[in-house]
């Protein structure tokens, strides 16, 4: 296990997942149904399914895209839905 990846990829994931509309939703599941175990057990679940899904794929691109070629395309996708959020089109 390399820790210093691992908490590479906590700090990182947990700083960017603070008060986005995952949380907001969170919090509005939690104030409606009164149930924060159910909410909190069917959150983490949600999130182990969407980041192995997310390991996996990228495992399998990293194969076929160079890694240069993936920061340049993921940068360029976080600045158009920045700049679509910002103009209101997202």
């Amino acid at each position: 296990m390399n820790w210093q990846i691992f908490w590479l990829s906590f700090s990182t994931i947990f700083l960017a997942e603070i008060a986005d509309k995952t949380q907001l939703a969170v919090i509005s599941l939690v104030s409606k149904t009164k149930l924060p175990l159910a909410v909190f057990l069917g959150t983490m679940a949600a999130f182990l399914l969407a980041t192995l899904v997310a390991v996996i794929f990228g495992e399998l691109i990293m194969r076929v895209i160079p890694q240069n070629a993936l920061r340049f395309l993921t940068g360029s996708i976080f600045a158009i839905i920045g700049i679509l959020i910002f103009l209101g089109k997202l």
